[in-house]
C-alpha cells in the first residue's frame, strides 16, 4: 500500500544525505517534497500541514543543524513524527467482562463479517473462547456468510432460529455465551451503504443493552478519506474504541491509515493484511513508520517466522544438516514451511533496505510452487538419493510436474549449492545453533 510513498520518501532522504551540512533551505525543500508525497498518498490536508510544521520545528533545532549526520537526524525526526501520526504506541484490545462483548460496526462492504471471523481466529489462537453472533438481518445471506466463516475458522456460531430482531439476537447470544462459558462475544452488526439515523439508533440500542468493552469500526483502507469521514461519524454517535483497517495489503495510497488517528482520535488496533483468515495483525505504529521509510520491519518478520515455522521440524532439519544428511525430501519440507509465511513480496518488504524497492511484479511467487511440483513428481527414493536422477528420469519428472528438464537441472544445482553451504555452516555452528538459522529462508530461493 505504501510503495509509492516509500519511493518518494527515499528520494527525499537520498538528497539530504548528499549534503555535508543542512540549512533552512535544505529542510524547506525536503518538507515540500514530503508534503507533496503525503498529499498524493491521500492524507488529510490538515494532518499534512500539522505534520510538516512539527517536523520543521524540530529539524530547525540547533542539535540537528550542528549534528555530525544531520540527514540522519532529520530522518529520525520524520520517523518519530510518522509514528505519532499513526498512533504513537500499540493499543491492544480491552476485553473486560464475562463475557467480553465486541461490537463490529462500519459501512456495508467494508469487510465486517470476514473481519469478525479473522478476529475470532486471532483471539482463539491466544487462548480465548469466542462466539460469533450474527446481528445483520438485512443484508441478503449475511447470516449464512458468518456461519460459513465460523465453520472455516472452527469458531462457535450462535444459531438464532427464527428471531430477526438484532437487539434480541445480541441479548440471546450474550446469554448463551455466559451459559456455555465462552469468554468473548463478537457481534457482527448491520451496515448500510451510507450512514442513516435508523442504523445508528439500532447500534446505540445494542450498545446500551450489552455494554461492549470494544466497539471496533471496520474501515476499508482502499476508500481513503471516505473511511476517515465515516469513522468520525460513527465515533460521534457510538463512541468507537478502536479502528480495524482492512485491505492494508492492497494498492491504495495509504491516506486512511495515516489520517484516521489524527482525525478521529481513536487508535488503529488491528489491520487486515491478506485474504486468509489468519491475515489479521496487531497494529504497531513504530513498525509501520519504519516500513514507510524503507527501514524494514524485522520484529514482525521474526514474529511471523515464530508463528508459522514448525519448531520440531526446524530442530529435525538442524540435526540432519549437522550429520550431512540434507536431502531433497528435507528441501520439500522447507518449501512447505516457507509457503505458510505468506507471499514472498510481503516477507521481502519487511527486510531493512528492501522495503519499497522490490515490487510484487519483480518476485515470481510461483517459483516455490514449481519447485514443489518438481519434488512431488519424484519418487521417495529419488528424493532420498538425488544421484539416481538420470536423463530419462528427468524427462519423466518434467512431464509429471508440467515443467522442463532445464528447470529440474536448475533445482538440482540449487540443492547441491544449499547442501554445500549447510555443510560448511554446520561444522562451525553445531545442531543447536544451526536450528536458529534453519528457520530462515534458503538464499537460493531469492535467485
Amino acid at each position: 500500500m505504501f510503495d509509492n510513498l516509500q519511493d518518494k520518501m527515499d528520494r527525499v532522504f537520498k538528497t539530504l544525505r548528499g549534503e555535508a551540512a543542512l540549512n533552512e533551505w535544505h529542510i524547506d525543500n525536503a518538507l515540500k517534497e514530503i508534503r507533496v508525497a503525503l498529499l498524493e498518498a491521500d492524507v488529510n490536508f490538515k494532518v499534512v500541514k500539522e505534520f510538516t510544521n512539527r517536523v520543521k520545528e524540530q529539524a530547525m533545532g540547533e542539535n540537528v543543524l550542528t549534528a555530525f549526520s544531520p540527514a540522519q537526524q532529520v530522518t529520525k525526526i520524520v520517523r518519530d513524527e510518522l509514528q505519532q501520526l499513526l498512533g504513537g504506541v500499540e493499543v491492544g484490545l480491552a476485553l473486560v467482562g464475562s463475557p467480553a462483548v465486541i461490537m463490529m460496526v462500519g459501512l456495508q462492504g467494508a469487510g465486517k463479517t470476514t473481519t469478525a471471523g479473522k478476529l475470532a481466529l486471532h483471539l482463539k489462537s491466544r487462548g480465548r473462547r469466542p462466539l460469533l453472533v450474527p446481528c445483520d438481518v438485512y443484508r441478503p445471506a449475511a447470516i449464512d456468510q458468518l456461519r460459513v466463516v465460523a465453520r472455516d475458522t472452527k469458531v462457535p456460531f450462535y444459531e438464532l432460529g427464527d428471531e430477526r430482531d438484532p437487539l434480541k439476537i445480541a441479548q440471546a447470544g450474550v446469554r448463551e455465551a455466559r451459559t456455555l462459558l465462552y469468554d468473548t462475544v463478537i457481534l457482527d452488526t448491520a451496515g448500510r451503504l451510507h450512514i442513516d439515523d435508523e442504523l445508528m439508533r439500532e447500534l446505540e440500542a445494542i450498545k446500551a443493552d450489552n455494554r461492549p468493552s470494544e466497539i471496533l469500526f471496520v474501515a476499508d483502507a482502499m476508500t481513503g478519506q471516505d473511511a476517515v469521514k465515516s469513522a468520525k461519524e460513527f465515533d460521534d454517535r457510538l463512541g468507537v474504541t478502536g479502528i480495524v483497517l482492512t485491505k492494508l495489503d492492497g494498492d491504495a495510497r495509504g491516506g486512511a491509515a495515516l489520517s484516521i488517528k489524527s482525525v478521529v482520535n481513536r487508535p488503529i488496533k488491528l489491520v487486515g493484511v491478506g485474504e486468509k483468515y489468519a491475515d489479521l495483525d496487531v497494529f504497531h505504529p513504530d513498525r509501520m513508520a519504519s516500513r514507510i521509510l524503507g527501514m524494514g520491519d524485522v520484529l514482525s518478520l521474526i514474529e511471523k517466522v515464530e508463528a508459522e515455522v514448525d519448531q520440531k521440524e526446524a530442530q529435525r532439519l538442524a540435526e540432519r544438516v549437522s550429520k550431512d544428511k540434507f536431502t531433497l525430501e528435507d528441501l520439500r519440507a522447507q518449501l512447505q514451511q516457507v509457503k505458510k509465511m505468506g507471499p514472498m513480496s510481503q516477507i521481502m518488504n519487511m527486510l531493512p533496505g528492501v522495503g519499497g524497492k522490490i515490487k510484487e511484479e519483480d518476485i515470481d511467487e510461483n517459483a516455490i510452487v514449481r519447485m514443489e511440483a518438481i519434488l512431488n513428481s519424484m519418487t521417495a527414493r529419488e528424493r532420498e538419493l538425488p544421484q539416481l536422477i538420470n536423463g530419462s528420469r528427468k524427462k519423466r519428472i518434467a512431464r509429471g510436474s508440467g515443467t522442463s528438464v532445464q528447470e529440474i537441472n536448475r533445482l538440482l544445482k540449487q540443492y547441491l549449492s544449499m547442501k554445500k553451504m549447510m555443510r560448511t555452516f554446520s561444522k562451525g555452528f553445531g545442531a543447536r545453533k544451526f536450528a536458529k538459522m534453519a528457520k530462515g529462508l534458503p538464499p537460493e530461493l531469492f535467485q
